[in-house]
């Protein structure tokens, strides 16, 4: 039994990528000094009975680094949009303008960009606390296979393997936070 015994690192791997993928996408919504699309990815508009991505009842785009635009699609739902975005807590004032809206992305304080680092450290911690359960969920693997009769050095041998995964992958979180608040806190 103890020489059938092989981890599927691959797993593991895919689950901690997923973590970081997670953990980009939440950046990406983190309103920094300038525009960006994916801001409003978060932002869900209450569409024909069902919460929807504002993608998907609008184009939206940047057409200037401080302006994101909305052109909603069907006219009885602008309101609606428009009321999602101002309670989605960007702090961004909408403008309409017809069937779009305005989104003017004003400048950050240095208090707003501290409390913005402040949340990306959080998200940061939350992807790490990921990674780390798929490394917990590994090093149960492991052990359950050692009271099957795994060899105590192959014990070390997986075991030393999920943790470089794992200090590898928290590594990656670092630096993708340190990044991140260095772009929040760039005037």
């Amino acid at each position: 039994m103890s020489d059938d015994f092989i981890l599927d690192t691959d797993d593991l791997q895919r689950r901690m990528d997923g973590a970081m993928g997670n953990l980009k996408t939440e950046f990406a919504s983190l309103r920094t000094g300038r525009a960006s699309a994916s801001m409003l990815e978060p932002v869900m508009v209450d569409a024909y009975g069902s919460m929807t991505p504002i993608n998907q009842v609008g184009t939206v785009n940047v057409p200037e680094p401080r302006m994101v635009t909305v052109n909603v699609w069907d006219k009885a739902l602008v309101g609606k949009v428009e009321k999602a975005i101002r309670e989605s807590g960007l702090g961004i004032n909408p403008q309409l303008n017809g069937t779009i809206i305005m989104l003017p992305i004003p400048e950050l304080n240095e208090e707003r960009r501290r409390e913005l680092g402040k949340v990306a450290g959080q998200y940061a911690e939350s992807a790490r606390v990921a990674i780390r359960n798929v490394r917990r969920d590994g090093m149960d693997q492991i052990k359950k296979a050692k009271a099957d009769g795994m060899s105590e050095d192959d014990q070390k041998l997986w075991e030393g393997e999920v943790q470089e995964l794992t200090d590898k992958m928290i590594k990656a979180v670092d630096a993708a936070l340190e990044v991140k608040q260095a772009e929040i806190m760039q005037v």
